[in-house]
């Protein structure tokens, strides 16, 4: 494996997710790496909580297109990196998921003849209503490797003529992320303890998606249903969905408890400890088979089938989450007992150095001609 310069590998972010799944790469990838946070979602507090996780030097570069439109966030991001790197070229861009910071910097990488490198490639929901499926199958089509995290994520990019030399299965790094950050068992006891809950003995809810919390019929038919559970409901709510929540005059149930954001670790915490969850969250469906709890997605369509049918179930809004949930309930210990014989199907937790070990065979190939040419 060959030696990186210093600040050569940019490795552009912009919320929350990103940071968490590209923590351990950059880690790994030291002073190479050249951290460019486009401020998407931006929060120094739980921003900083992940880059001391993970050992990444805080001095990140800001674009600063937050709480903008979809398309100036893409633009604005788009011109200030394609400007970062003509004035300081990197070797290789590094990207991850479908946000617009992903499909930004993918853009400005191209247009730059930059090697582009996509994290969590080949992930398809084929619901073209979804603004992260243009995203995330333009990078795909983008860059010059696609590091898919599983085999369906590898045959869906060949499925659209990626050739498969550009693509290798690595696993995907949210297994050593959970595995780095996941509270011990007895800081889950006094997280817990400060919720007032028991093991077992609750459900953990996150709710976000705008075809979900944008559309009123759909977000008081969510809370109706979450009413209806039998275990309390604990739900951590954006502002943003909170305020809709009033505008529309939807009052939650008396046992649906809703709370501000909460950092990652203890949201890891509550997961690991829940009965089972119900979100619209695509990260989610991937932790909780790493934390073994079963799920339900309230969602048109999901582009982590793997879980489907295992630790999770997909539900339109309308249908009842308790009857779904039904022998979830009755067997809860049975259930969670199940789960934990299962591995996941996201990787053994080595997909961070697998990456970096493409990326960095990658920069060699890319350097090879030019260096035949000397």
């Amino acid at each position: 494996m060959g030696e990186l310069r210093p600040n050569s590998i940019a490795v552009v972010l912009g919320t929350r997710p990103e940071i968490i799944k590209l923590g351990h790469i950059i880690r790994l990838l030291g002073p190479a790496a050249r951290v460019v946070h486009t401020g998407q979602h931006y929060d120094a507090s739980l921003t900083d909580v992940f880059f001391d996780a993970f050992g990444i030097d805080r001095s990140s570069e800001l674009v600063g297109v937050g709480g903008k439109t979809r398309g100036d966030q893409i633009g604005e991001a788009l011109s200030a990196l394609e400007h970062a790197f003509l004035d300081d070229r990197p070797d290789a861009v590094v990207v991850q998921g479908d946000t617009n910071s992903t499909l930004a910097a993918s853009l400005a990488a191209n247009a730059n003849e930059i090697p582009l490198v996509h994290v969590e490639a080949g992930l398809r929901s084929f619901d073209r209503r979804m603004p992260e499926e243009h995203n995330r199958v333009l990078t795909d089509h983008l860059a010059d490797l696609c590091l898919a995290p599983t085999p369906t994520a590898s045959q869906n990019l060949i499925g659209e003529g990626i050739p498969e030399d550009r693509i290798i299965v690595t696993g995907n790094t949210i297994v050593e992320a959970v595995n780095t950050l996941l509270p011990s068992s007895g800081i889950r006891e006094e997280i817990l303890r400060r919720h007032g809950l028991s093991p077992a003995g609750y459900v953990l809810s996150t709710f976000h998606r705008p075809e979900n919390v944008d559309d009123p019929t759909t977000l008081a038919t969510i809370f109706e249903e979450l009413g209806r559970l039998p275990l309390p409901v604990l739900l951590p709510l954006h502002p943003r969905s909170k305020a809709h929540l009033t505008k529309l005059g939807i009052q939650p149930s008396a046992q649906t408890r809703i709370i501000e954001p909460i950092g990652y670790t203890e949201f890891l915490g509550l997961l690991a400890e829940c009965a089972f969850a119900v979100s619209d969250s695509g990260g989610l469906q991937e932790e909780v088979s790493i934390v073994k709890r079963p799920i339900l997605v309230v969602r048109r369509s999901t582009e982590r089938p793997e879980v489907i049918g295992t630790f999770a179930r997909l539900i339109s809004p309308g249908q009842s989450m308790a009857d779904e949930a039904d022998d979830w309930l009755l067997r809860t210990d049975e259930v969670h007992e199940e789960l934990a014989l299962l591995d996941t199907p996201f990787g053994d937790g080595s997909a961070s150095s697998r990456s970096v070990e493409a990326l960095i065979d990658q920069i060699e190939t890319t350097k090879r001609p030019s260096s035949a040419a000397d």
